[in-house]
């Protein structure tokens, strides 16, 4: 997938206000590869979380997200944002096919298997299969991450990678479950 000229623009900028504004506190980024494909998959908490995983690399994030930012005028700026939409109505193998396409072009790729923002009371929301059907097919690594914290001025979130996992089986139920206990355990460990 090609890199726009904003993205590239943005990039530096938002990470430098990301840090400013919130200074964030990053663990584990020794873990993100600096090269090849691999998919990245944590809990979502609120609208600014892409904006936290673009600042924790310099590799571009390529995140699957739904179709409905490519809408109106929205689609100037998400459609250079390099994002994968997804049509959330239905199981959309196109989305699929074109996560595996750019990992396959070692692109690295972002996404928030719950779904959606967790609005819940309860630690995660279950996971869509996704991330780990995508990493299966393409024959990739998953990095699981855990976000916590609130977005407000200086709050300092923090965001910690954990250890990659690679799914090989073929019941990926199996791959599912363990990247999100990994999540949920985490963000269990760090409630208490």
């Amino acid at each position: 997938m090609k890199v726009s000229w904003l993205y590239r623009l943005l990039r530096p900028l938002f990470t430098f206000l990301m840090k400013l504004l919130f200074r964030p506190i990053y663990i584990g980024l020794e873990n993100i590869p600096k090269e090849g494909k691999v998919v990245l998959a944590g809990n979502h908490t609120g609208y600014l979380d892409c904006g936290f995983l673009i600042s924790s690399t310099k590799r571009t994030v390529h995140f699957l997200a739904k179709k409905q930012l490519l809408d109106g005028p929205k689609k100037i700026f998400f459609g250079n944002m390099g994002i994968i939409p997804v049509d959330r109505s239905i199981h959309d193998k196109g989305a699929l096919s074109a996560a595996i396409e750019a990992l396959n072009h070692d692109e690295l790729i972002g996404i928030f298997p719950e779904g959606t923002i967790n609005r819940t009371d309860d630690v995660i929301m279950p996971f869509k299969i996704g991330a780990v059907k995508m990493a299966y097919e393409a024959d990739c690594e998953v990095v699981p991450f855990v976000i916590t914290g609130k977005y407000k001025l200086f709050s300092r979130p923090t965001i910690e990678f954990y250890k990659p996992i690679k799914p090989k089986n073929k019941n990926l139920d199996i791959d599912n479950k363990k990247l999100m206990d990994i999540v949920s355990k985490a963000l269990i460990e760090k409630r208490k």
